[in-house]
């Protein structure tokens, strides 16, 4: 079996990086930050992350701020919004300009998060 691919969790709430980083680190490499700034630091030193989630409203940068500015400095990489709110207009929004791959409500469905990490667009 190969290495596992790396995931990039980015979300301001300890409890929630522990508990991502608890189940879908039996499948995936994950690496948990706090902010979006650290995020970016983050992809900027790993260029195998592939694959990163984020909170929605988190401070200094919100997830889709983020996802944003990553987007813009590197290419090739797969996108995703966890969040406590329900789908709204700037979630969709992120959805219809392919923005965001995917849009995940909390509490986390994992099975639902783990097949659209595994899918490739």
């Amino acid at each position: 079996m190969g290495e596992k691919r790396k995931v990039l969790y980015v979300d301001d709430e300890p409890i929630n990086r522990q508990i991502i980083s608890s189940i879908l680190g039996k499948e995936y490499d994950v690496i948990v930050v706090e902010d979006g700034p650290q995020g970016l630091d983050c992809l900027d030193s790993d260029p195998e992350i592939q694959l990163i989630i984020s909170d929605l409203h988190m401070p200094l940068m919100s997830g889709l701020e983020f996802i944003q500015d990553a987007q813009k400095r590197f290419k090739g990489k797969r996108y995703f919004i966890l969040s406590g709110h329900s789908l709204n207009k700037e979630i969709k929004e992120a959805l219809d300009s392919k923005l965001i791959s995917d849009f995940f409500e909390k509490p986390a469905n994992f099975k639902l998060i783990d097949t659209a990490l595994k899918s490739d667009e």
